[in-house]
């Protein structure tokens, strides 16, 4: 999809980042996360292209894991800073779900 933005801060340190959240149908037709995924966009002009590995928070135990399936309440991060930033994400659990490729036309 085309982005259009501009930019402003007093400090740059750890931006600019295009976080992803990806949502899909899951067997039962409840909308849920696919994955989440962030990635720092390119500061200098020309055409770029990113590979981005998504993730999926994961409930802590197995009778968790089988009541979010029946319900199709599965977990979630509910602030996309928690994406971006990674602080505290140490403690929490996640599994692999795949790649988004971005290509970036940077002027």
């Amino acid at each position: 999809f085309p982005i259009d933005i501009t930019f402003k801060s007093t400090n740059p340190f750890g931006w600019p980042q295009i976080v992803l959240s990806v949502y899909g149908p899951d067997f039962f037709g409840h909308d849920v996360v696919r994955g989440y995924g962030a990635v720092h966009v390119p500061l200098m002009p020309g055409r770029h292209k990113r590979t981005i590995a998504m993730f999926v928070p994961e409930s802590s135990s197995r009778l968790q894991q089988l009541i979010s399936w029946f319900t199709g309440r599965r977990p979630e991060f509910t602030d996309p800073k928690v994406v971006a930033q990674g602080e505290g994400r140490e403690v929490t659990r996640v599994r692999s779900q795949g790649f988004v490729t971005i290509s970036f036309n940077v002027m």
